[in-house]
């Protein structure tokens, strides 16, 4: 039995089932902050969506065709990380005002917002036409610092979508460009500094100086307001870095914090929560890499991105597969442990079974071990009394003997002198005188000796008797002394039953000792047929 448990124990223990590895209190928690966040999404995009309903609501009542554009830009800004083809419709009506108003400012700004958002939902020959077609040396300066930086995502973005090692090395070297030029628009020492700093941290990084680049990024990051866009993209930022210095705490702490900034923004047009799918998928943990990248689809579809979808196709299958080959691994499992228990439970059921046996039987030797124990107790009690009976009557009777020896010594020796004397006429008149009345003597004394030994044996058994007599009929009697009724019953208490010795000892005819045995039968308040053993029971020797 002890084995099966060892066994069965060893089984459950070694499972294979897979649980999340702890990583610190930290990360624990805040993956658990993430998956309530993600649970919550629906809360979130109805705060956007009043947010925006807001901004529409502006816009319904302005006329200003320069209002209206800057109104459509802040929807223009909401839209283009939360659903594409809405950003894409406000880009357009601010195209028509820009061509309306003959605005080449305009124009050019909202060209290069419709270039990012295309680049950013998959639309890369567009966002490509789109950007050939802007000349970029008629720009201002605000203006070129925007191209750059979307033409630097436009082919991050490229690099992602195609993940092919020889066309990389193209956008590699258009990144470098593109941020070389930014670099040199911007300047550490004006109101750019920021966005200077961000494309100087990540050439340090493309460069490979990763601590270096992980500095200003920190640095960077505690500029930015939490639950920011900002602060999201800093994080994932930093994410990477960390990921290159291959310090797998710090990565994934700010990945988790740009996933969850992200979902709190109802940004739909992430990278993190993607990435971190991904990232726990390559740990191992199937789970929660499963529910995130689900989440990452819905988000995308959401989006209606084409770009974030073929990367997602490229990573979910796998995670798929290994998410359904785990339920069937558990499945399995699952089928071994119900065997194992089930088997377990047949000889639980077989085992509790022979116990159950083996408690009855013990509980019957017990039950008859307490019927022998009673009965030897008994035994024992009626010993006991015996004993002491027998002590009492066996020094009574030798005194009675010593006593009556006595008497007949002297009664010889008075014989012995009337004889030697010649006095028999005296010795006749001796003989005549003290017979009778010696004997009734005599016999009175005998009485009185058994009464008062009787009672030293059982002091409660007038009481005792009495109990079993009628109210009316119960007998009251001095101290130590029985009547003729109560020594026919003493007798018997004794254990004298036979009327001859009963008869012979009181001195009475048999029919005499029948007669009182009826008379006080007739009186009893029990059945007559059990009377006499209920006098037996009197005075038991309680157990010692």
């Amino acid at each position: 039995m002890k084995r099966l448990l060892f066994i069965i124990t060893a089984v459950l223990g070694f499972s294979t089932f897979s649980f999340p590895k702890s990583r610190g209190t930290e990360i624990d928690s805040l993956l658990q902050v993430l998956d309530k966040t993600i649970a919550k999404r629906a809360v979130y995009i109805a705060e956007k969506e009043r947010k925006i309903d807001e901004v529409k609501r502006l816009l319904q009542y302005e006329h200003s065709p320069e209002k209206r554009f800057q109104l459509n830009n802040t929807l223009i800004t909401e839209y283009q990380s939360f659903i594409c083809d809405s950003a894409l419709s406000y880009i357009n009506r601010n195209i028509q005002l820009a061509n309306t108003l003959n605005n080449k400012g305009f124009m050019d700004e909202s060209r290069l917002k419709l270039a990012f958002v295309l680049s950013i939902s998959g639309l890369f020959t567009q966002a490509s036409e789109v950007f050939d077609s802007i000349q970029y040396d008629a720009l201002p300066q605000n203006l070129k610092v925007w191209y750059c930086w979307s033409y630097i995502r436009y082919n991050e973005n490229l690099i992602k979508y195609t993940d092919h090692p020889t066309y990389e090395a193209v956008h590699v070297r258009e990144i470098a460009r593109c941020r070389d030029t930014l670099m040199n628009l911007l300047s550490k020492d004006t109101e750019d500094r920021d966005i200077y700093l961000k494309e100087k941290s990540f050439k340090l990084k493309a460069e490979g100086a990763f601590e270096a680049s992980a500095e200003i990024q920190a640095e960077l990051i505690k500029k930015e307001p939490v639950d920011s866009h900002g602060y999201a993209m800093a994080a994932m930022g930093l994410s990477m870095i960390y990921k290159e210095l291959g310090n797998q705490s710090l990565q994934e702490k700010y990945l988790l914090l740009a996933a969850i900034t992200d979902v709190r923004l109802a940004v739909k047009e992430n990278e993190s929560l993607l990435t971190l799918a991904i990232y726990l998928y390559e740990r191992g943990e199937v789970d929660r890499a499963y529910n995130y990248i689900q989440a990452a689809l819905d988000d995308a579809n959401f989006y209606n991105s084409r770009f974030r979808n073929a990367v997602i196709a490229r990573t979910q299958p796998k995670i798929e597969a290994m998410y359904l080959a785990k339920i069937e691994q558990q499945r399995r499992n699952l089928r071994s442990y119900a065997l194992a228990i089930s088997v377990f439970l047949i000889i639980l059921v077989v085992t509790l079974y022979f116990l159950y046996k083996q408690i009855k039987t013990v509980s019957r030797a017990r039950r008859n071990l307490n019927t022998i124990n009673a009965q030897l107790i008994s035994a024992n009690q009626r010993l006991d009394e015996a004993n002491l009976i027998r002590e009492r009557y066996i020094g009574y009777y030798i005194n009675q003997c010593a006593v009556y020896l006595d008497k007949l010594d002297e009664f010889r020796k008075t014989v012995n002198r009337k004889i030697k004397a010649g006095q028999l006429d005296e010795l006749q008149k001796l003989s005549v005188s003290t017979s009778t009345a010696t004997l009734e003597k005599d016999a009175q004394e005998l009485y009185t000796d058994f009464d008062r030994t009787f009672l030293e044996v059982y002091p409660d058994f007038v009481e005792e008797f009495n109990a079993l007599l009628r109210e009316d009929e119960r007998y009251e009697l001095k101290k130590d002394h029985l009547n003729t009724e109560l020594r026919i019953f003493a007798l018997i208490r004794l254990g004298i039953t036979d009327v001859n010795q009963i008869a012979t000892f009181l001195r009475y005819s048999i029919q005499t000792i029948y007669n009182y045995k009826s008379k006080v039968k007739g009186k009893a308040v029990v059945d007559a047929d059990h009377f006499e053993e209920k006098v037996k029971k009197i005075g038991t020797f309680p157990v010692r």
